[in-house]
C-alpha cells in the first residue's frame, strides 16, 4: 500500500493500475479476542448467581470463540445445509450434508459440555455455568445452537422412560460428538431433535393428527409405530427426535431414532429444507413418517406434560441466545465506533452516539441478568420458591427478550452503517437470527398467556414475582410507584387477557430493573429505571435523559476489553 496521505487518483503506470487511496479511518474487526475474559458484563453476573467457581472452562471456551468459532460461524452460514435424498444407486437416504465448519461447532461445544453439564459436571451451579458457555457460543454461531439446546433439554423429558433412558442418557449426555449417519447404538455420543409442529396446528398441538399404535403391548418404553407428518423437524440429521403423536388415549410423547434397533433405517422421510430467513447454518425440514419406529416416554395421553420440562428448558435458551444476540451486537458497535473519528473526533465520543451506544449496553446487560437470574432458579429447583420463579420467569423472559432483540441489532447495525449492512459483517447474520427465538417454542402470545395460566394456576408463582420486584421497590421511589400501578392492572381480570402482552412486559421491566437495582452497577440501573420504569424517555434508542459522563461509563463497562482478553 501506498505510504502517501492524498486521497486521489494515481497516474497509470506501465498499463497498470496503481492504488487510487489509502484505507484509513477504518476500524480493525472485532476477531481474535477472548470472549469470556473481555467480558466484564458476563463475568459480574456469573458472580452474582453463580458464586466463586472454577472460570477456565469459560476462559478456555472463550478464546475458542473469539478465534476459531467466529470464523467458523462465517463459513458455516455461508455453506447452508443440502439434503440428499437418494444415493447414487438410487437408495432412500434422507441424508442433510453440512459445512465442516458447522460439525466443528457442534465438536467444540459438546467438548465443553454446553449440551450437558447441569446433567453431568457441576450440579451446584451448572445451569449458570452452561448459561454463560451457550451465551458465547452463540455469539459465534446460534444455528448449531438448535440441536445443543435440543439435546440438553431432552433429558428430563427422556428420563419418564427407565429403560430407554438407561440406553440412551448415557450418550447423550457424553462430551463426544459423532457426526456419522450410522445406528444409535454403534455411536458413543448422540444427538436429539424434536418433531412436534404439525400444519394445521402450530403452536396448538392438540391438533396434531400424527397417530402411533403399540407394536405390541402398549405402556411406557414400549415400541410404537408412527405414521404421520410434521411441518418443522429440527436438526433432521440427529439420531434420534422428540415426537408427538396421537393414541387412543390422546397425544403422547415418543423417542423416535433416525435407525431402528435392528439396524435397518426408519422409515422418517424428509421432504424438504426449509428456506429460512436466517439460522442458516441449522438444517430445519419437513418430515413423513410412515410406520416409523419409536418407543413411548411416559404415559399415553401424557404427552405435552411429559415434553413441558424439555419445551421450558428451551425456551430459557431462547433467553439466552437472543441476549447473546444482543452482546454480540452491541460490542461490534462498540468496537467499531470506537476506532473510527467523525467531525474530529472518535465517533464514540459523539455526544448522541454516547447516548445510543449506552442505551444499546443497558438493554443487553439487563437480558443477560434475567437470564442468569432464571439459571440460577434451575440450578435450585427443588426449592419450591425458586421453581415457581423459574416457571414463570422463563415465560415472561422468553416473550421480553426475544422481542426486544431484532430492533436492538438493527440499531446497532445503524452505528456501524454501511459496514455493518454487508454480509461480510457480523451485524446481517445477527439481525436475521433475532426473530426466531421469538417464533421458536411459542410465540410472543402463547407465553403471556402462558403467563396469565400459570398465575390463575398457582397464584403463588405470582407472589414469588411480586416478593423479588417488591425489594427492590424499597431502594427506589420510581420503582415504587412502578410496582404499584402495575400490582393494579393485576387485580383486573377481567381484562388480563386483552392486556396480556402489557402486563407482562411491565413484569419483565420490572424484575429486569429489579436485579440491576439489588445486584448490579449503579450507573446500568440508574440509566435502566430513570428510561424504562421511569419512562423519562422515547421509544427507540438513544433517548436516554442522564448525565453524559454515565454513559461513558456504561459503555467502558461493556466494550471488550480486549487487552484483558
Amino acid at each position: 500500500m501506498s505510504k502517501s496521505n492524498r486521497n486521489e487518483p494515481t497516474m497509470s503506470v506501465g498499463g497498470s493500475v496503481v492504488e487510487t487511496h489509502q484505507v484509513f479511518n477504518q476500524p480493525l474487526p472485532l476477531e481474535n479476542f477472548n470472549a469470556f475474559s473481555s467480558d466484564k458484563i458476563l463475568q459480574h453476573w456469573l458472580s452474582v448467581f453463580a458464586g466463586t467457581v472454577d472460570t477456565s472452562i469459560l476462559t478456555g471456551y472463550g478464546h475458542q470463540v473469539g478465534h476459531e468459532l467466529l470464523s467458523a460461524g462465517f463459513e458455516a452460514n455461508t455453506h447452508k445445509p443440502e439434503f440428499v435424498s437418494h444415493d447414487r444407486f438410487g437408495r432412500r437416504i434422507d441424508l442433510v450434508k453440512f459445512h465442516p465448519a458447522y460439525h466443528q461447532l457442534m465438536d467444540r461445544a459438546i467438548q465443553a459440555g454446553i449440551h450437558a453439564i447441569p446433567w453431568a459436571g457441576n450440579p451446584s451451579c451448572g445451569h449458570a455455568l452452561r448459561a454463560a458457555l451457550e451465551y458465547m457460543h452463540n455469539q459465534a454461531d446460534s444455528g448449531s445452537g438448535c440441536p445443543l439446546t435440543m439435546t440438553f433439554a431432552c433429558v428430563p423429558t427422556i428420563s419418564h422412560s427407565p429403560d430407554v433412558a438407561a440406553q440412551w442418557l448415557p450418550k447423550i449426555t457424553a462430551r463426544q460428538y459423532d457426526e456419522r449417519n450410522i445406528p444409535y447404538f454403534e455411536k458413543n455420543g448422540l444427538t436429539i431433535g424434536m418433531a412436534m409442529t404439525e400444519k394445521q396446528g402450530g403452536s396448538d398441538v392438540r391438533a396434531n393428527t400424527t397417530w402411533a399404535r403399540p407394536v405390541a403391548e402398549p405402556g411406557n418404553g414400549a415400541a410404537y409405530r408412527i405414521t404421520g407428518h410434521k411441518w418443522f423437524c429440527s436438526a433432521p440429521m440427529c439420531d434420534g427426535f422428540l415426537v408427538l403423536a396421537q393414541t387412543g388415549s390422546g397425544l403422547s410423547c415418543f423417542l423416535l431414532p433416525r435407525w431402528c434397533p435392528d439396524g435397518s433405517k426408519n422409515t422418517l422421510f424428509i421432504q424438504r429444507l426449509k428456506n429460512k430467513l436466517g439460522n442458516c447454518s441449522n438444517a430445519s425440514s419437513e418430515v413423513e413418517f410412515r410406520e416409523a419406529f419409536a418407543w413411548l416416554i411416559g404415559e399415553e395421553g401424557r404427552g405435552v406434560p411429559t415434553i413441558i420440562e424439555m419445551v421450558s428448558l428451551t425456551r430459557f435458551d431462547c433467553m439466552v441466545g437472543s441476549s447473546a444476540l444482543m452482546r454480540a451486537a452491541t460490542a461490534q458497535a462498540l468496537h467499531h465506533t470506537s476506532g473510527r473519528s467523525v467531525f474530529g473526533k472518535g465517533l464514540h465520543q459523539q455526544p448522541l452516539m454516547c447516548n445510543v451506544l449506552a442505551d444499546l449496553a443497558i438493554e443487553a446487560e439487563a437480558a443477560l441478568a434475567l437470564s442468569m437470574r432464571v439459571a440460577y432458579a434451575l440450578d435450585n429447583i427443588d426449592d419450591e420458591q425458586q421453581k415457581l420463579f423459574a416457571r414463570v420467569a422463563t415465560a415472561i423472559g422468553k416473550y421480553w427478550i426475544c422481542k426486544r432483540a431484532p430492533n436492538h441489532a438493527y440499531e446497532a447495525m445503524e452505528c456501524i452503517g454501511g459496514v455493518g449492512y454487508v454480509e461480510d459483517n457480523l451485524l446481517p447474520r445477527i439481525y436475521r437470527e433475532a426473530p426466531v427465538n421469538a417464533i421458536w417454542e411459542g410465540s410472543g402470545n402463547v407465553q403471556c398467556l402462558d403467563v396469565l395460566r400459570a398465575f390463575q394456576k398457582e397464584p403463588q408463582s405470582l407472589q414469588v414475582i411480586l416478593s423479588e420486584i417488591s425489594e427492590a421497590a424499597a431502594l427506589d421511589t420510581r420503582m415504587a410507584n412502578f410496582v404499584s400501578e402495575l400490582q393494579k392492572e393485576l387485580n383486573d381480570p377481567d381484562s388480563a387477557e386483552l392486556k396480556a402482552r402489557r402486563i407482562v412486559e411491565k413484569l419483565a421491566l420490572a424484575l429486569q430493573a429489579s436485579l440491576l437495582l439489588q445486584s448490579g452497577d449503579s450507573d446500568v440501573a440508574e440509566a435502566f429505571v430513570s428510561s424504562r420504569i421511569a419512562a423519562d424517555s422515547g421509544l427507540n434508542y438513544g433517548t436516554l435523559n442522564c448525565a453524559e459522563a454515565l454513559y461513558q461509563r456504561i459503555m467502558q463497562r461493556a466494550r471488550p476489553d480486549l487487552n484483558g482478553a
